[in-house]
C-alpha cells in the first residue's frame, strides 16, 4: 500500500504524534490508537502502520524535514491545534469536500446497532476460537472460552450465544437459529460469509494481530 486517496501531507503531525506515544515507536497495526486515528481520517490501518514506519526508518528528505519540525514538541502541538481545527476533520465534513467517502473496513470497527458496544471484530475473535473449538467444548466451563470473554470484556454468555450463530451459518452443521437480536444474528451471518468460507490461516493471522485492539 503505497498511497491513499484520502491521505495528505497534513496528517503528518497526527502519525508523529501516535509514533511519539509511550513507548514511543511504531505502534501495531491494530492497536485501538492506531485504528483511532484510521477510524478518523478513513484510511486502513494499514496505511497507518506504513506511515509510522517511514517516520522511523527516516530515510527521505521529506521525513528528516519532518524530525527536524518536531524536535520541538510544542510545534507537534500547534500543527495539531489547527488539524483539529479544520471544520470536518474525520466526520466527511467540509474537510472532505468533493471526496467521496465510502465506508468499507471501518465497519468492522463500528457498534453492531442495539447490542451495547459490540463490534464486528469482536466477532471475527470469536469466529477464530469457533473454529477451534468442537460443539461440545463450547460452554462456559471451557478455558479458552473464559479467556475470550475476559479478553473482550463480555459476559461469557454472549460468547456462547455467538457461538450458536455461528452454529447457525455453518452449512456443516446447519442448527436452527438461537433466539437472539435479529442484528447479532445479522452480524454473525455477515463475518461468516466474510471469513467462514475462507483461508482459515488468513482469519488466524487477522485475529491475532486483533489482540492488540483489545488489549
Amino acid at each position: 500500500m503505497t498511497n491513499h486517496p484520502l491521505w495528505s501531507d497534513d496528517y503528518w503531525p497526527l502519525v508523529m504524534q501516535l509514533f511519539l506515544r509511550r513507548p514511543v515507536g511504531v505502534k501495531p497495526v491494530y492497536a485501538r490508537a492506531t485504528v483511532d486515528l484510521a477510524l478518523r481520517l478513513h484510511i486502513p490501518p494499514e496505511f497507518i502502520y506504513e506511515q509510522m514506519f517511514r517516520l522511523r526508518l527516516r530515510n527521505t528528505p521529506q521525513t528528516e524535514r519532518l524530525w527536524q519540525r518536531y524536535s520541538d514538541r510544542r510545534q507537534l502541538r500547534r500543527d495539531i491545534a489547527v488539524l483539529q481545527r479544520m471544520e470536518g476533520l474525520g466526520s466527511g465534513g467540509a474537510f472532505y469536500e468533493g471526496v467521496t467517502v465510502s465506508e468499507t473496513w471501518e465497519t468492522d470497527f463500528r457498534p453492531i446497532a442495539g447490542m451495547d458496544g459490540l463490534q464486528s471484530v469482536a466477532l471475527v475473535m470469536m469466529l477464530d476460537l469457533y473454529f477451534r473449538l468442537t460443539p461440545i467444548t463450547m460452554v462456559a466451563a471451557t478455558p479458552e472460552v473464559r479467556a475470550m470473554a475476559r479478553l473482550l470484556r463480555v459476559d461469557i454468555d454472549l460468547v456462547l450465544l455467538v457461538m450458536a450463530c455461528f452454529r447457525h451459518a455453518d452449512p456443516y452443521l446447519a442448527h436452527a437459529a438461537p433466539e437472539a437480536p435479529a442484528a447479532l444474528i445479522d452480524a454473525s451471518m455477515s463475518v461468516w460469509r466474510c471469513y467462514g468460507n475462507d483461508d482459515p490461516i488468513r482469519l488466524s493471522a487477522f485475529a491475532a494481530q486483533l489482540h492488540d485492539y483489545f488489549k
